[in-house]
Order: C-alpha cells, then sequence, then structure tokens
C-alpha cells in the first residue's frame, strides 16, 4: 500500500471516529470484485479497502481497533485469505471474519475453521443480498461482543455457525437436494429426541447431520446431478464420499468425535451397506439414526431421475426394510414418529428452530450472557 493510499485510509478512519456505523475491511485483488462490494456495502458501512493480505495485515495493525468486520477473498497474490485471516486472528481476534472463494477446496474449509475462527465461508458467485445478510449478522455478533469474555463465549457459536455456512454450501451444489443436510439433520433431531440423550450427545448428532454429505462437496457434478443411472465407475465414486467425509471431519479438532458417525450413515443393519460393511450395533447408533433420515428424505425430494415420492410410500419403504437396512427399533420409532416427520417435512426451517440443539444451547445462552456484560 502506498503511503498516500495509507493517508487516505487515516483520513477515512478518523471521520469514522464521530460516525456510528461500523467498519468493514474489504480485501480483494480484483478491482471488479472490489467495485461490486463497494457497491453493495457503501453508505451502510464505512469501508477500508486492500488489494491482499500483506496490505490487509497494514491495514489491520493501523486501524484494527475500528475494524468490526473483514470480507476477504481466498485466491490472491503474495497472501491467500486463509493465511491473512489466521494471521489477523493471532492480532485482533475480535474482528468478524468472512470468507469467499470461487474453488470448493476440502483443505481451505478444514483452515479455516480451525485457524481462522471463522464466522462465514460463501462460495462464489454469490447473491449481494447473501453476503449482505452474512455481514450484516456478523456485526450484529460484533456489536453483541462489548468486552473480550462476551467475544470468547460468541467464538463457539461462531464455530457452528460456519458448519450450517458449510452445510449450506454443499446443499446449493445440486438444485435437486438444496435443504437436504438441514433436513436430514431436522429428522435425526426428531428421532433422536425420543431416546431422551444428554445435550452434548444431541449436538454432536446435530453436527452430524449437518455435516453427513461433507464428503461430496469437490465431487464433480456431472455425478452428482446425473439425470440417469450412475455407471459402475461413477458409483464407485459416489460410494466414496462417506471416506471422504471422515478425512475432512477427522482433521476438524473440535469435530473428530463424529467423524466415524459420518463415515457410517450408508451402513445397514444387515451388513450390506458401505464403506466398511458394518452389521447390527457395529453401527454407531447416530449412524444408524442419520441413515433412516436421509433415505426417507432422498424418498421424499425429487430428484434428477426421478420425482418424490409421497410420505406414505416412503413410511411404506421404511417399515420394508426394518430389520434389514435399518435398525427395526429405530425404524419402528421413526414410524411412530411419522406424522411429526411428516410437519417437520412441510416447513423445515420454522421446525429445525424447535428441534435444534445448537439453537437452544448456544444462540440464546450467548444473547443472555451478553446482555447480562452490556
Amino acid at each position: 500500500m502506498s503511503s498516500c493510499e495509507l493517508k487516505e485510509s487515516l483520513e477515512v478512519v478518523l471521520n469514522f471516529a464521530q460516525d456510528e456505523k461500523k467498519t468493514i475491511l474489504i480485501v480483494d485483488d480484483e478491482e471488479n470484485n472490489l467495485q461490486l462490494l463497494k457497491r453493495t456495502f457503501r453508505g451502510k458501512y464505512n469501508l477500508l479497502i486492500a488489494h491482499n493480505g500483506v496490505e490487509g495485515l497494514e491495514v489491520v495493525k493501523q486501524y484494527g481497533d475500528k475494524i468490526a468486520l473483514i470480507v476477504s477473498d481466498q485466491k490472491m497474490p503474495v497472501m491467500e485469505g486463509t493465511e491473512f485471516l489466521k494471521k489477523v486472528r493471532e492480532t485482533n481476534p475480535q474482528i468478524i471474519k468472512i470468507l469467499l472463494t470461487g474453488h470448493v477446496d476440502t483443505d481451505i474449509l478444514v483452515s479455516a475453521i480451525n485457524d481462522c475462527d471463522l464466522f462465514q465461508y460463501i462460495l462464489k458467485p454469490f447473491e449481494p443480498e447473501e453476503l449482505k445478510i452474512a455481514v450484516d449478522n456478523g456485526i450484529s455478533k460484533y456489536s453483541m461482543a462489548s468486552n473480550n469474555k462476551v467475544f470468547y463465549n460468541e467464538l463457539r457459536e461462531l464455530f457452528y455457525k460456519t458448519i450450517r455456512a458449510i452445510s449450506n454450501a454443499l446443499d446449493t451444489k445440486d438444485s435437486y437436494t438444496n435443504g437436504h443436510s438441514l433436513r436430514v439433520t431436522l429428522y435425526s433431531m426428531i428421532l433422536a429426541k425420543e431416546l431422551n440423550l444428554d445435550d452434548a450427545y444431541m449436538e454432536d448428532i446435530e453436527i452430524a447431520g449437518l455435516l453427513h454429505d461433507i464428503g461430496k462437496i469437490a465431487m464433480p457434478k456431472s455425478i452428482l446431478c446425473k439425470n440417469g443411472k450412475l455407471t459402475d465407475e461413477e458409483f464407485l465414486v459416489m460410494k466414496s464420499h462417506p471416506v471422504r467425509g471422515e478425512k475432512i471431519v477427522i482433521n476438524i479438532k473440535k469435530l473428530q468425535i463424529i467423524s466415524e458417525w459420518v463415515k457410517a450413515h450408508h451402513e445397514k443393519w444387515d451388513g450390506t451397506g458401505y464403506p466398511d460393511g458394518l452389521k447390527g450395533t457395529q453401527i454407531p447408533l447416530p449412524g444408524r439414526i442419520i441413515a433412516l433420515a436421509d433415505t426417507y428424505d432422498a424418498m421424499t425430494s425429487t430428484r434428477p431421475y426421478r420425482t418424490a415420492l409421497s410420505h406414505e410410500v416412503a413410511i411404506s419403504e421404511i417399515k420394508r426394510c426394518s430389520g434389514t437396512q435399518f435398525d427395526p427399533e429405530l425404524a419402528e420409532l421413526f414410524i411412530k414418529l411419522e406424522s411429526k416427520i411428516n410437519d417437520a417435512r412441510m416447513n423445515p426451517e420454522e421446525a429445525y428452530q424447535k428441534y435444534s440443539f445448537l439453537v437452544k444451547n448456544i444462540d440464546f445462552k450467548i444473547v443472555s450472557e451478553a446482555t447480562q456484560a452490556i
């Protein structure tokens, strides 16, 4: 950054001192992207601009106590977005961080979650409205964090919000399965709630549901969205996603416990599933729960190769496959809960707020702590 640009930035920040608007830093090496981002946020927020990670660090060094949020591109010369945001975390952990990328890369996902305390991960091309919502939410979180104690409590919530963002990014790869991960999670929570599991276990099952298909994130769309039967070779690629998912999740420090559940969600009670041919109770309980929810949603969703089956037909199939594909006790319970399941299918976003343990144990808890601290 030139001395002239630094001077201009300083003048901007000095002007901000009398302004109630929050300040965001935009870091991108593409001029067209910068202009789009400027147009998206100009007027509502004070803007600082950097053209790469090194410049961004210089801006943060000078004005970090005035920056509420950073929107950074991933692919940039000199320093990539994850490296830049990791360094920001080390010096200014209170700044909320959003990463933009046009490349689906599981290593980036893991790095961003583990090292950057990322608030949200957004795939390009994005809708400006989508980014505006993410930034507004991030600014709200920043405003709540009026001191370090509240901020570090919020990091837990930011982590789980990132999990939800990754789940959404995965679902949007295929328009036919958009919302699939959330619905599978919802049905899993309805079923698991009847088992009287403790809250911590329920939270882990919820995260496993959101991430159960994460192994598909780098899979070619030609396979994911194929309008017809997969070839043997294509099916082998598709069958690799539970193992791929395990490898991603096991490298995320806070999620190692659920990696085997992600791997097991295509195992079958009679041992004919994949990837390990586990049988009966060899399959982890959360894997058996998610398998039921996943199959129900697959049957009741429209796919490229067929229209959705009715709820009644899907329930009949679960009954037929009890004791072969599914844990018979869980299948019986699922059928017993079919009315709740069907109601949730009609309005999954609203139902998710009711059944989510992450919402109950994180969002409201953090809001309460923030209110007491202010």
